[in-house]
């Protein structure tokens, strides 16, 4: 019986496994050469010739044109790593391609996906337990080693010949907008400014607006400034049905226009009223309104965002009023300082010296766009996983400490797991050595030689032993200040986990087009299809010549 459509096609058995494994393995490999603090960069470039230049896994799969269903589970893995901890996408990814390889040896072998799926869960569960009965505990007040992990986190990226500043920068910044039990680093806004060098870049302990003052008799500074915050307009009010009014003299028009005037000044009375000298606006100011105001020495911003408004609130104390009507004198907030300051030829509103910043905004400089566009990616990153310490208070040693310990406790774990799910454990555990053995690889250094050497002084119990790409040496990772949060270690074992888990439990691919044909890499038509991989492209989408990357990688 004939059920699928002419142009239909089904793939089944281990041909779809092969498939799907294939297309999840080149996106690991798409990003494996950026790990770790030697990890080199990629150039994308997208159908508009827009250009990004990242060693950030995210970005990266971001930018990369991929339709293949299979590979997306993989690029969701890193999109998932980002929005719950900031950092370790490129090492999810990894790990969920080396998952992927070893269960593919493994269903060659005759061993059953659903088998595999459940020595993995297994794995990852032991994994996870290991990691925590090792972590490191870490208080709030430790800003030392709060300093470390956001400069491990921008170690090998953008940011760091700059990395000792923009680390300081980072830990003052969460710390300011941290309340008593939760820390939101959206109330840390990022201002990129291309001109200068990365050393220029600085934290104002305040609010930077992208706008200016709406006119030029306005004052340029005012000094202990209280702030008023309307989500509105200074403006005249619309009537709320539509009406027509004949005009019969010039008095009348007059007597209209009067009438304007006069509501417009009574709005900024009231402000004048309760002591405003400053004032952000939601929405617009009318040419008169922005008159009185500059009489009475206000400085007004309009159109300002609501993002803005919130921040400017945070960071002032003032409430942010929906009608003039009802804005009283404690709705007002304060700044030591409110002024419109040039930076990178651009004019901006710099409200500081404020009581208790909430709100703080750190200034990105380099030198051209693309390196500030990388800086804050680094910084991003820096900034979630200081949230994340602190919201965890656990920390563990880098550069492979915690995969080379895992791969050695797992093979013993894998001892009292009966039956094939045995192989599965043993294979996850192989599979956790891709991580020290890519950053030897990136690093120049002879991967063998140096998993060999991490082994060896894990087995004398040295967990936080982990490989210095810039020597080659095993050093300890604590002692030498490389650490980074616990989640990062365990949400990306979990996540690559499960993405691997979830693309071996397909075996019958349904299209609603041809399989036949695509590619995977270049656009330039010389990439080969990866064993297996034949129903990569056509209908599935294929992976898009990699976003018009040519032959970036």
């Amino acid at each position: 019986m004939i059920i699928l459509g002419d142009d239909s096609q089904r793939t089944q058995g281990k041909d779809a496994q092969s498939m799907n494994i294939s297309a999840g393995k080149a996106v690991a490999e798409s990003v494996r050469t950026t790990l770790g603090p030697k990890g080199m960069d990629k150039m994308l470039v997208d159908n508009s010739g827009e250009v990004v230049v990242t060693n950030d896994g995210v970005t990266i799969l971001k930018e990369m044109d991929i339709d293949h269903p299979a590979a997306n589970m993989i690029v969701e893995v890193s999109e998932t790593q980002e929005d719950e901890v900031g950092d370790g996408t490129t090492t999810a990814v990894v790990i969920a391609g080396e998952l992927l390889d070893q269960a593919e040896e493994l269903i060659d072998q005759d061993v059953h996906a659903t088998t595999i799926a459940q020595g993995f869960r297994q794995a990852a569960e032991k994994a996870k337990e290991v990691l925590e009965d090792e972590a490191i505990d870490v208080s709030e007040d430790d800003r030392e080693t709060l300093v470390k992990i956001a400069s491990t986190a921008m170690t090998g990226k953008g940011a760091e010949s700059a990395k000792d500043l923009l680390a300081e920068l980072v830990v003052d910044a969460v710390l300011a907008v941290a309340d008593e039990d939760n820390v939101d680093t959206d109330n840390v806004s990022i201002e990129k400014v291309v001109g200068g060098s990365i050393d220029n870049s600085e934290l104002v302990e305040g609010v930077i607006v992208d706008k200016e003052r709406v006119d030029e008799n306005m004052p340029y500074m005012v000094e202990d400034a209280n702030v008023a915050l309307f989500d509105g307009a200074l403006e005249v009010r619309e009537t709320e049905i539509d009406a027509e009014v004949n005009v019969t003299d010039p008095d009348q028009l007059q007597q209209f226009l009067d009438q304007e005037e006069k509501q417009l000044k009574e709005m900024v009375d009231q402000l004048v009223d309760i002591g405003t000298d400053v004032v952000f606006v939601g929405d617009g100011i009318d040419d008169m309104a922005q008159h009185y105001l500059a009489q009475e020495g206000i400085l007004a911003v309009r159109r300002a965002k609501s993002s803005d408004l919130k921040r400017l609130a945070r960071s002032t104390g003032a409430s942010v009023v929906g009608s003039l009507d009802d804005i009283e004198e404690d709705d007002l907030g304060f700044a030591g300082s409110v002024s419109q300051k040039d930076i990178g030829g651009d004019e901006r509103i710099f409200v500081e010296d404020v009581d208790d910043a909430k709100s703080v905004t750190l200034i990105l400089r380099g030198g051209t766009d693309h390196v500030v566009d990388e800086l804050e990616r680094a910084i991003v990153d820096a900034l979630g996983v200081v949230k994340t310490t602190l919201d965890d208070g656990t920390v563990l040693p880098g550069g492979g400490a915690p995969e080379t310990e895992l791969s050695l406790q797992l093979r013993e774990f894998a001892d009292s797991v009966g039956g094939r799910e045995q192989l599965a454990v043993e294979a996850f555990a192989e599979a956790l050595d891709v991580i020290p053995r890519t950053l030897a690889e990136n690093a120049g250094l002879d991967p063998i030689d140096s998993l060999v050497d991490l082994r060896a002084r894990h087995d004398g119990g040295e967990f936080a032993a982990g490989l210095d790409a810039y020597t080659g040496e095993v050093i300890d990772m604590e002692e030498e200040g490389v650490v980074e949060p616990l989640r990062v270690k365990t949400q990306a074992i979990e996540s690559a986990t499960e993405a691997a888990v979830m693309i071996l439990r397909i075996d019958d691919v349904i299209a609603a087009g041809d399989l036949s044909g695509g590619q995977v890499g270049d656009d330039d038509g010389d990439d080969e299809m990866p064993p297996g991989g034949g129903g990569m492209g056509g209908g599935m989408g294929g992976m898009g010549g990699m976003g018009g990357m040519g032959g970036a990688m």
